[in-house]
């Protein structure tokens, strides 16, 4: 994989993972402003999507950030905000993270 696109792909998922906290804590505070600023947040990890999409293509892009954020999402969940998961939602996790190593290794010619 193109050092290039994970350097885009960390730096987009460091955008999607603070839009997404700052969100939660607009929901526990309620201030206009916080969710101003997740919805900046939000913006601009779309347009780093763009540029993700250009380089990598629509499918691996797109799947790469979704796995990426559900992961991470769920790290930042149970250790700021408390929150669990069941035993069937952790498996849906664990295969999140194997479809996410298969989309990123290499092809290797061939079909």
């Amino acid at each position: 994989m193109n050092p290039t696109f994970l350097l885009w792909l960390g730096s987009a998922m460091a955008t999607f993972l603070a839009a997404a906290t700052v969100s939660r804590a607009y929901v526990d505070n309620g201030k206009l402003w916080v969710l101003a600023a997740s919805l900046a947040l939000y913006c601009i990890g779309n347009l780093m999507m763009v540029k993700l999409m250009r380089e990598g293509g629509l499918g691996l892009a797109i799947s790469a950030s979704a796995v990426a954020q559900l992961v991470l999402i769920n790290v930042i969940a149970f250790l700021l905000f408390g929150e669990r998961l069941s035993t069937i939602q952790m498996a849906g996790v664990a295969l999140g993270v194997i479809s996410m190593a298969l989309m990123l290794f290499p092809a290797k010619g061939g079909v």
